[in-house]
């Protein structure tokens, strides 16, 4: 199959074999991207046959394109450590052309949180573009909530199957991904000249539970539901609480 794998890891041991071995045996070129890895994640990749890049941090997409240019094969699926493919999906690639460079491809997510499947609220209705051909798409060069850049006249085609996204083990381990994600958002902000207000602060936050929890139909999936949509809020709130203290204390 001509499809390259490419991840970006630091410390995913815990995950990154159920990831790899999902692909087995139609991908035959894997790049994983590890930033600083302390635990065996790197080894565990080589047992899989996979390159494996060790260089510094510079943010997702800077990281991830660096696999990219890597890759053996011109046509990239993009994973994170913690995602794995169904047998939908692989039966799906398996039956690709790929033809077209300027096709992309859309494939649906099932997103867990612990060991249960979130059905709706901001998890519920998830999909993203993760197939491309590297000639015509890259990921921006952003830190954090990076984004694919397309050509003008893209095809995006939506594949059957699903992405198995495992992303979280824990309440506290959850909290502290996302409290890391509102630093590195206000860092962004900060950057890009952004000014925090009461508004987004303190309004913003109540409409993120209310649009997740709510509207969304969070609240059926039980307690993981509200802890989804309360997690958000929080994450919200905090975003935009530490743009102010870099707006109003910027040599820190």
């Amino acid at each position: 199959m001509n499809i390259s794998v490419v991840i970006i890891t630091r410390n995913e041991a815990h995950v990154i074999s159920n990831t790899l071995q999902s692909l087995q045996p139609v991908i035959n070129d894997v790049v994983i991207v590890d930033s600083g890895s302390t635990d065996n994640t790197v080894q565990l990749c080589k047992q899989f046959g996979a390159t494996v890049i060790e260089t510094n941090w510079a943010g997702y997409g800077i990281n991830k394109n660096k696999g990219i240019a890597a890759a053996k094969n011109n046509w990239i699926l993009s994973l994170d450590a913690d995602e794995s493919i169904d047998e939908e999906l692989k039966l799906s690639l398996q039956q690709l052309s790929l033809q077209d460079e300027n096709e992309v491809f859309n494939i649906r997510f099932k997103n867990f949180f612990c060991d249960k499947w979130i059905r709706f609220g901001e998890w519920g209705f998830d999909k993203h573009i993760r197939l491309f051909n590297r000639n015509n798409v890259q990921w921006n060069n952003a830190a954090v909530h990076e984004n694919l850049v397309f050509p003008e006249g893209v095809k995006i085609t939506m594949l059957k199957g699903n992405i198995l996204h495992h992303t979280v083990h824990n309440r506290q381990a959850y909290k502290d991904k996302m409290a890391g994600y509102a630093r590195m958002n206000a860092k962004k902000y900060f950057e890009s000249g952004k000014k925090p207000s009461f508004f987004k602060q303190y309004f913003s936050p109540v409409f993120a539970f209310v649009q997740h929890y709510i509207f969304r139909l969070g609240f059926l999936d039980g307690k993981e539901g509200f802890i989804i949509a309360k997690t958000t809020a929080w994450y919200t709130f905090m975003k935009y609480h530490y743009l102010k203290v870099m707006n109003d204390q910027p040599e820190t």
